[in-house]
């Protein structure tokens, strides 16, 4: 039985741009569930930031909505919205944004002391997350003293730490070498999978797309679904 984690419902953006309005997209709906794990491509300037950042809660559609975990954002408050973003949604940058002074294990701990999670209780989280992305040396180890590729490892495992629902990731291995990407990608599809995490993946990387469950494309103001996606636009 399907369990539907993000549902975007008849989602338009569009914004004011002199007498007339510049339509990013319109009228895009899907439904992503729980332990899937979709991929979002399409061409620069598409849309697709855009429509992570709704399905986020960080940026209001000009109609339609997001609907969250069965909760619909227009239904929300602020603090409702923010309370959804800290505990359901996990956010995955091209860059990893990690606090230069702490150590990857205070990195994916923090977020779960802000939650108010006991230290030992998120330390031991976040070392478990660390290890199975094959950082179990590294604990100790700040941002300058790792490579890019374990950077990011460790920004997907903050964003898990505290076992979101939802997984939005923009780019997640953009930044990357070719094997350095591979090794990120199967570490996210391996926690994703086995902690039953809907994640939707924006990526300019079609070979890792097609080893997602679904292919989204979105272009020209508009979203399509299918497998033959990716053999019709490797220009990506």
């Amino acid at each position: 039985m399907s369990n539907p984690v993000l549902v975007l419902d008849h989602v338009r953006r569009a914004y004011p741009e002199g007498d007339h309005e510049l339509v990013v997209f319109d009228d895009l709906s899907t439904t992503i569930n729980s332990g899937e794990m979709v991929a979002l491509v399409g061409p620069s300037g598409s849309g697709k930031s855009s429509l992570l950042h709704i399905a986020g809660l960080l940026e209001t559609p000009t109609s339609g909505q997001a609907i969250i975990n069965g909760f619909a954002a227009s239904g929300l408050s602020d603090k409702e919205m923010t309370e959804i973003r800290r505990y359901d949604i996990g956010f995955v940058y091209q860059f990893h944004n990690l606090l230069a002074e702490f150590t990857a294990l205070e990195n994916v701990a923090l977020p779960q002391l802000v939650t108010g999670k006991a230290k030992a209780e998120a330390n031991e989280r976040a070392a478990d997350l660390l290890e199975r992305f094959g950082l179990a040396d590294r604990l100790t180890h700040r941002p300058a003293e790792l490579s890019g590729g374990e950077q990011q490892r460790v920004a997907i495992a903050r964003a898990l730490a505290n076992k979101p629902k939802l997984l939005l990731a923009d780019e997640p291995t953009g930044n990357l070498d070719p094997k350095t990407s591979e090794a990120v990608f199967e570490a996210l599809l391996d926690v994703t999978r086995s902690e039953k995490v809907a994640a939707l993946i924006a990526t300019h990387n079609l070979q890792l797309a097609g080893k997602m469950d679904r292919l989204l494309l979105i272009q020209n103001g508009t979203l399509r679904e299918g497998a033959d996606i990716a053999k019709e636009h490797v220009s990506f």
